[in-house]
């Protein structure tokens, strides 16, 4: 590809992902000026799941980014980000990558320092979307002898301007993690061999596996998987002792895990039990 057509592919790239980026911008503001409607008609919300930001305001919140809500038993609040859900809504949470992004920052960066540092010149990286693998790409930067294979169009644009080689496969839009799934991206992915592979997730439960919410995405992961040498789940401590609505994978199909210190004790000793390497930040 000659330098003229390279830069006219990056910017259309960009061009996608920022036009996504809008198009998510205006279904969350319309969909805040519906729940705010609905509110102003049914103060009692039976039935509804409410957004944080015009729950938020009517209990003088602000901009605080985690409400409590009385779930099904009196006294036991659910603590959620980015909303407020009734207990059995849990499973089908799927907030966006705008929304995930403002959530751990700190414990990413550390999880993103920490698996970069696995990493080898010349090797093949295979990364999921998600805010925690998009924080490895920023931190891939540095490097030059380097293929990254993605399924995810910010993480192909963040990286377009290195000297790093990037895979970007094809498939159909998941708005949500500006993902792309599908028998399209599975198809690419089984063409192609990576030596390693950073895997962010939703839930992750030591006893039933790893979890996302959608069934297409992990579709794609485990196609990612059977694709990589190794496995390595990145995820900060908050998904541990959480499922969502698909499985991904058993616990043992992944060789090593990095994560913040606040992971819970008895799951850091579970992952040891069953030969899983962790790394804690």
């Amino acid at each position: 590809m000659g330098v003229r057509s390279q830069k006219k592919f990056q910017s259309g790239l960009r061009l996608v992902f920022f036009l996504c980026l809008f198009l998510d911008l205006s279904n969350d503001f319309e969909a805040e000026d519906e729940e705010e409607d609905a509110a102003a008609r049914d103060p009692g919300g039976a039935g509804r799941v409410p957004r944080v930001t015009a729950v938020g305001r009517r209990a003088g919140a602000g901009s605080c980014g985690v409400v409590r809500r009385e779930a099904a038993s009196p006294g036991v609040p659910e603590r959620t980000h980015g909303g407020a859900l009734p207990v059995q809504a849990g499973a089908l949470l799927d907030p966006t990558l705008r929304e995930k992004e403002k959530l751990h920052r700190r414990e990413k960066a550390r999880i993103a320092e920490a698996a970069v540092k696995l990493v080898e010149e010349g090797q093949s990286v295979l990364l999921d979307s998600g805010t925690t693998t998009t924080a490895i790409a920023r931190a891939l930067k540095d490097m030059s002898q380097l293929t990254v294979i993605t399924n995810a169009i910010n993480i192909a644009a963040e990286l377009a301007g290195t000297h790093i080689e990037v895979i970007l496969t094809g498939g159909m839009l998941r708005k949500n993690s500006f993902s792309l799934v599908g028998p399209l991206a599975e198809q690419t992915l089984r063409q192609l061999s990576a030596d390693i592979l950073f895997l962010g997730v939703d839930g992750f439960d030591t006893r039933a596996g790893l979890f996302t919410p959608n069934l297409l995405e992990a579709q794609v992961n485990r196609a990612m998987v059977e694709i990589a040498r190794r496995t390595v789940a990145v995820c900060d401590s908050s998904k541990f002792g959480r499922r969502s609505l698909c499985s991904i994978m058993p616990v043992t199909t992944v060789q090593e895990v990095v994560t913040d210190r606040l992971i819970p004790k008895s799951d850091l000793r579970a992952l040891k039990e069953a030969g899983v390497k962790v790394t804690v930040v």
